[in-house]
């Protein structure tokens, strides 16, 4: 599809669903996009961190972007991850994705091999003018081990090489640096450049500083809340946006103490029977039976069971 002239709203990471094997669950994706799209979220975004990219063959990375797209038909927004060690490595997974039917690529700094600023910013340049698609920063430094600096991302979204970020970064100084730049500098503003936070947990305060949206791991689990909470901000309702900030603050207690978050939200979205397997990728650990017990809980709190 084409992307609509700014992203923004709810979109979701999505949970790749594994079968026992290990192997690409296709009917419990298509359910998982069903679900998704029925709490009316504004896109998705497969092979992202909670999507299990990092575990995920080429061959399978395909076939979680052909498997999405055909479903979706175009009927919203569809990033793919393309995040690898390298910009050739990243450049060929950019392009699979795209043959694939994904409508943007969201990339990272590059990683293992030592780069500086320079060399990140070169990396995302190239990214941008050899796919020619667009092109979202995704700012992870848990991950890669860089942060990326407000004034690259700025540099390279008013050169319109850049149609968003990610920022999944603890810097709330530098994420607000960022949207009050944008805001201000009318050569970005026109260039359409969205900013979304990758925590679901501080999405009111996000948005009341300005951000366009948040792409929430625990909206596999809980898609309409964060439909809610979304629209609340929107509506400048912020003392009921606060309260379901909270009770999405207590969902997201369930990953505590548990091996992975992403074994936490698929074991959550079994028991919702949304996908057959909590299995995640090797060589995680699986989570006992106590831990899906707490997860039960927490969903049944919540209301979602």
């Amino acid at each position: 599809m084409t992307l609509p002239a700014r992203l923004g709203g709810v979109i979701p990471p999505v949970c790749t669903p594994l079968n026992p094997d290990g192997e690409v669950d296709d009917r419990s994706l298509i359910r998982l996009v069903d679900h998704l799209r029925d709490a009316e979220v504004d896109g998705l975004f497969v092979l992202g961190s909670t999507s299990e990219a990092a575990f995920l063959t080429d061959r399978q990375r395909r076939t979680v972007v052909e498997t999405v797209a055909g479903h979706l038909g175009g009927a919203l927004p569809l990033l793919a991850g393309a995040i690898d060690m390298t910009t050739p490595r990243v450049l060929d997974h950019a392009r699979e994705a795209l043959a694939a039917g994904a409508d943007a690529i969201v990339a990272t700094a590059p990683f293992y091999a030592p780069t500086g600023p320079a060399e990140t910013e070169r990396h995302f340049r190239l990214l941008a003018e050899r796919t020619g698609a667009p092109l979202l920063a995704y700012d992870l430094p848990s991950a890669v081990h860089t942060k990326l600096a407000p004034e690259l991302v700025l540099r390279l979204a008013a050169d319109g090489v850049l149609a968003g970020l990610k920022d999944s970064s603890p810097d709330q100084i530098g994420l607000r640096r960022v949207i009050t730049a944008a805001r201000a500098h009318h050569g970005i503003r026109d260039r359409d450049f969205a900013v979304f936070t990758g925590s679901e947990n501080t999405v009111d305060t996000a948005l009341l500083m300005g951000a366009d949206g948040v792409v929430p791991g625990l909206g596999n689990v809980d898609p309409h809340g964060f439909v809610r909470l979304v629209r609340l901000c929107a509506a400048g309702d912020w003392e009921r946006a606060r309260a379901e900030q909270e009770r999405l603050l207590a969902l997201f207690a369930m990953v505590r103490g548990r091996p992975s978050a992403i074994g936490a939200f698929k074991a959550a979205l079994r028991l919702r029977g949304v996908i057959a397997h909590a299995t995640t990728a090797e060589p995680q650990r699986p989570l006992t039976d106590a831990d899906v017990e707490e997860v039960a809980k927490h969903l049944a709190t919540a209301g979602l069971l």
